[in-house]
């Protein structure tokens, strides 16, 4: 293991295998073993099975190369967005629950600044390089706000490594194209010009936010976008919200660094949700996500895993975001396009409307 080519004092990876900057096909992939020790609960969802997945899958295809090795991210990092009585309620907690569904055991804390330090690391060669990095990380993080976890999500991962950006003096755009609203990413940049939060996720479902109207508060106004999808949207209602919504505001706000929370739960197999994205509609979704951060930020571009329950589902599409992203494709089998017609017109619809005084979206 070596540190990466051109590595500051404070990117603090270290990589298997990575070749020089000049000839890095990119993306590196941020992801630690220890990842897949962490256990919230038997027969929980979000299981260790899930990164596995797209480790196996990616090793099938060839594509598990240039993989950095990650340290946890410090106690002043993770107090960018979190709150200090939170986060000592939370590392000593021992056996216990931050919500029903996130349970907590000796360890989590540790596994859980891994996480975050992981993708803080991403973002900051990201930053440095000018080229693609995607986190494979566990536990999750886009529910875990300033003085609380739940949803399987203890730290944010994301949001971490984007208020690292910002006091860097950048500007930063989070999409989170997990099929549940990131209420602890919404709430942690409510206030927040310097970070642009958009979000496409299943309005009513966990955890009950998101609606178009929540625009942000005081300075953050206008810089928190919600497109709250109803059930069977899919292909045709994404590529619309991207065109008329998610890729003009990105270009208009004209980010520094593009943070991508990508939760694979809004394909049509996932088990936990009623969205319609077919693999496909997913890489094309983040790859032309990437080609704007490479025509806005110079290729500065991460990808953060959130959710996704179907192994199959969720490994081909990081799979396929990776080929994608190093110029190649892969076979992908879950393709089926249930969402032909774009039933989500007025959800786009009700987005403008809530914009329209922030936003040129004619």
């Amino acid at each position: 293991m070596r540190s990466l080519p051109g590595a500051t004092s404070d990117i603090c990876l270290r990589v298997d295998g990575l070749k020089s900057r000049a000839v890095m096909r990119g993306p590196v992939l941020v992801y630690d073993p220890r990842f897949v020790e962490h256990v919230a609960s038997p027969l929980h969802v979000e299981r260790p099975e899930r990164l596995e997945a797209i480790v196996a899958r990616l090793r099938k295809e060839g594509l598990f190369t240039d993989v950095a090795r990650p340290v946890p991210a410090t106690p002043a990092e993770v107090r960018r967005v979190h709150r200090e009585p939170f986060l000592e309620f939370f590392r000593t907690l021992g056996d216990g629950f931050l919500d029903p569904e996130t349970a907590v055991h000796p360890g989590t804390f540790e596994v859980a600044l891994l996480a975050a330090g992981a993708t803080l690391q991403a973002a900051r060669w990201s930053l440095a390089e000018g080229k693609p990095a995607i986190a494979l990380v566990r536990p999750p993080g886009h529910h875990a706000g300033p003085d609380y976890g739940g949803g399987f999500c203890y730290l944010n991962n994301v949001a971490v490594a984007a208020a690292d950006l910002v006091g860097k003096g950048k500007r930063v755009a989070i999409l989170d194209y997990d099929a549940h609203h990131g209420n602890g990413t919404s709430d942690i940049f409510a206030d927040e010009a310097t970070v642009l939060y958009v979000s496409t996720h299943q309005y009513g479902i966990y955890p009950g936010t998101g609606a178009a109207e929540d625009v942000g508060v005081g300075e953050g106004r206008g810089f928190n976008v919600n497109i709250p999808f109803g059930a069977g949207c899919g292909d045709a209602s994404y590529e619309a919200a991207f065109q008329e919504l998610v890729e003009p505001i990105v270009r208009a706000y004209r980010p520094d660094a593009i943070l991508v929370s990508l939760g694979v739960d809004a394909h049509y197999r996932d088990p936990l949700t009623s969205l319609a994205l077919s693999s496909p509609g997913y890489v094309d979704l983040v790859a032309r996500s990437a080609e704007v951060a490479h025509e806005v930020c110079g290729d500065r571009f991460v990808v953060a895993l959130e959710g996704g329950y179907h192994l199959q589902a969720l490994a081909e599409v990081f799979v396929g975001t990776v080929a994608r992203l190093r110029g190649t494709r892969i076979d992908l089998e879950l393709t089926q396009h249930i969402d032909s017609k774009g039933s989500g017109g007025s959800a786009i619809a009700a987005t403008r409307r809530a914009h329209e005084a922030f936003w040129n979206l004619r």
